[in-house]
């Protein structure tokens, strides 16, 4: 492969240096003024104030006047929506720590998150309109007596979820940073706690330095020892023991309590890394480990069921001697691009073929696309989407045998997408013109920790984008397409993960991608053994049936201003038209349209019989042909569901919310945090106003989208104040790359 430009190899770290920072604050933002570009305006009203602006720089110490409507001085470095840096999430911490009322209590501070408190939409309408790019006024709401420019903007927020390991205690804090923060770490820097709150009877997500502790602890517990000897195995580091949430079956299992129960496996090379350890489990022993104390608090051998043999096929690795396939007479394929890449970056902002958009990142849910617009033409810049990301993912397992039941991983909320985040490959993970981001997260006990290249921007060309030939003149005229590939790739213990957000030149579409790669968490059986609830993959060896729920998070905006609320949801199903006057060659169809009214309306099936899709609409802006503007929403073609998902009524008992309904309605307007419980782990989710009784929410408002994808079948409910619950659901047969996807189609 031919060696790429200096430039793509190097990462854009989300932490600006010391010296950029200076200065960014003690002069004006001349390279705006100098810039030959910047961007499209969108109104007259954002030319104006550009023009303005680039006639009337005034330096911060100056107190020279100014007249109309100006760009503001860049005295701050970091965008209200830009991830924290590294300094940000130090002074954090050792604010939070600081804060402490005993040296005892801060020593036991654990810290499982510190990430970005998200600002006010019209905080970060205020930034994009004045003080970063895109620099667009017209982006504010109007009002009567013109804009109203601050000096600066509200200093930024950090969350902090902190697990008290004394004293068990999970608290929330809330901490104000100042800008000196966004690049001096530690020392004497301190930020302002705003609020800090116990919550009670949860538990915080599990770390990654529990869970070597805990497989340190097992692997040298004593009846464990002899268990693994009962199966053959003298040599502890052969062993593996991952970690598992103990689910809820019983008061027992309440979270006034860390607890864990792993499951077990065992190599057959303890020397070699490349050895796959998860082809060999190891079952019949029950370990439960309190995890504050980090002890066995129980242990049982229950049953002797002989190890997997060694499959010569376990191993992942190139070469046929370890189980690979041999792939060397696959020749070299180079994607090059001589004359760079047609994307441009300021920071976190992306600009590619009339996109543009922030890139972000959090611990929980990885990539994270803020402020999602399109430039056109003479309409400007047109809002699309406030926020898109993965925020949460579950894997329910079938099989009712132990320790298989109680599998039922939430991926994101127990262990954290981007706290699994790879470090990507330049070749391999990405190809052509690569741009890459860090990440930066906190470790267990406060440190600062970075993934360098975590999440990687590139284009790709994704084949004949349209081609048409006239039949009598010859005339061929085609085109390619391309789009811009925005990912991350992390591993969960024995899966991994890859998200993908593309977007596209022909009609702005957005199309959202997950990949599934990782290795089956498998299942030993006894000689002549078979199951009911999985699928037997080799001599010993079974998959169990389970399926994958992934919950991608849609804050739509499509024609809206910030504060506007002009969105709806409407369902469009084929319908076959009855015989009659209107259809006397009984060859007629149509598409009907339904008004989604309230979250108990918008409960929806999939139906790919009757080509059932939803389309978000602004209720206020129409296109050229006079039709209201919106985005269409496409999925997948594996859409049937094989039954009844079981999440309304078993699901619901295992994860401890009471009442029925898939979440409970609250009588407040608006969207709310409400803290649930499964496998005693502390999880957000968001419920909607008159959710369980039906009452009737306004058809113009704003539109926030859940949807629960899977990569088989679908099973989807749409909300219309926050719309559009999608599930699906599948049945592992195979280790293969699986794929799902979701799309969004522009209308107009």
């Amino acid at each position: 492969m031919a060696a790429a430009p200096k430039e793509a190899q190097n990462s854009v770290s989300f932490a600006p240096t010391a010296a950029e920072d200076s200065a960014a604050a003690a002069v004006v933002r001349r390279e705006n003024a100098s810039a030959p570009d910047w961007g499209v305006p969108s109104t007259a009203e954002d030319l104006q104030s550009k023009n303005l602006a680039s006639l009337m720089l005034v330096d911060p110490s100056t107190k020279a006047p100014t007249k109309g409507i100006q760009l503001m001085p860049r005295a701050q470095t970091k965008h209200p929506l830009d991830p924290l840096s590294g300094a940000e999430i130090s002074v954090a911490v050792g604010t939070v720590r600081a804060a402490g009322a005993t040296p005892e209590l801060r020593d036991s501070m654990r810290f499982i998150e510190v990430v970005l408190l998200e600002p006010d939409k019209n905080v970060v309408a205020l930034a994009d309109a004045y003080f970063f790019p895109p620099f667009q006024p017209s982006l504010l709401p109007r009002t009567k007596g013109g804009p109203l420019i601050p000096s600066k903007l509200p200093p930024r927020r950090a969350r902090l979820v902190v697990y008290n390991k004394k004293s068990n205690e999970t608290s929330v804090w809330i901490v104000e940073l100042a800008e000196v923060h966004a690049t001096t770490r530690g020392g004497h820097h301190r930020g302002k706690v705003i609020s800090s709150t116990v919550v009670p009877d949860v538990q915080p997500p599990m770390d990654a330095a529990e869970y070597a502790e805990c497989e340190a602890v097992v692997k040298d517990y004593p009846p464990f020892i002899e268990a693994m000897k009962r199966r053959g195995i003298d040599d502890m580091d052969l062993v593996m023991v991952d970690p598992w949430c103990v689910g809820y079956h019983s008061e027992a299992d309440a979270p006034k309590r860390r607890l864990a129960k792993p499951l077990i496996f065992c190599r057959t090379e303890s020397d070699c890394p490349l050895e796959n350890g998860y082809a060999r489990p190891v079952e019949g022993i029950h370990v439960l480990v309190d995890m504050q104390n980090m002890v066995v608090i129980e242990f049982e051998d229950r049953k002797l069921v002989p190890l997997p043999p060694a499959d010569p096929l376990r191993n992942y690795t190139p070469g046929e001697t370890r189980g690979g396939v041999d792939r060397s007479d696959v020749k070299s394929l180079q994607i090059v691009q001589p004359e760079g890449p047609s994307y441009r970056i300021n920071g976190h902002y992306v600009e590619w073929q009339k996109w543009n958009f922030r890139i972000g990142f959090t611990p929980r849910e990885g990539l994270v696309i803020h402020s999602v617009a399109y430039v056109d033409g003479s309409r400007g810049r047109r809002p699309i989407a406030h926020r898109l990301s993965f925020v949460e993912m579950v894997v329910p397992y079938g099989d009712p045998n132990d320790p298989h039941y109680r599998k039922n991983a939430f991926d994101a909320g127990e262990d954290g997408l981007g706290k699994n985040a790879h470090s990507l490959r330049k070749g391999c993970d990405c190809l052509g013109y690569v741009k890459y981001f860090d990440a930066h997260f906190t470790n267990f006990t406060g440190g600062v920790e970075t993934t360098e290249n975590c999440v990687c921007l590139h284009e790709e060309d994704h084949g004949i984008l349209w081609k048409h030939q006239d039949w009598r003149t010859g005339l061929t005229e085609v085109r390619r397409s391309r789009r811009l590939a925005v990912s991350f790739i992390c591993t969960v213990a024995n899966y991994e993960y890859g998200f993908y957000w593309y977007f596209y030149q022909a009609s702005r579409s957005i199309k959202t991608e997950v990949k599934l790669t990782g290795i089956l968490s498998l299942g030993a059986l006894q000689p002549g053994e078979s199951r009911k609830y999985g699928t037997s993959i080799a001599p010993g060896l079974y998959a169990p049936v389970h399926q994958h729920f992934f919950v991608a998070r849609m804050d739509m905006a499509v024609d809206c201003r910030p504060g506007e609320m002009h969105n709806q949801v409407v369902e469009v199903n084929m319908r076959i038209e009855e015989p009659g006057k209107d259809n006397v060659h009984n060859n007629a169809f149509y598409a009907e349209e339904t008004l989604l009214r309230s979250e108990l309306e918008a409960m929806r099936d999939c139906d790919p019989l009757s080509a059932r899709h939803w389309i978000i609409r602004n209720t206020r802006t129409v296109n050229r042909t006079g039709q209201l503007t919106g985005y269409n929403t496409t999925y997948g073609l594996r859409h049937m569901h094989v039954e009844r998902t079981f999440l309304e009524e078993n699901f619901l008992t295992r994860i401890r919310v009471l009442g029925k309904g898939w979440l409970l309605g609250s009588n407040e307007i608006g969207l709310l945090k409400k803290l649930i419980l499964y496998s005693g782990i502390f999880l957000e989710l968001h419920m909607f106003h008159a959710w369980k009784t039906g009452l009737s929410c306004r058809s113009n408002t704003l539109a926030l989208c859940f949807n629960h994808m899977d990569s088989s079948t679908v099973h989807l409910q749409l909300m219309c104040r926050q719309i559009l619950v999608m599930r699906m659901r599948k049945i592992v047969t195979s280790r293969r790359m699986s794929y799902l996807s979701l799309c969004l189609c522009h209308l107009g």
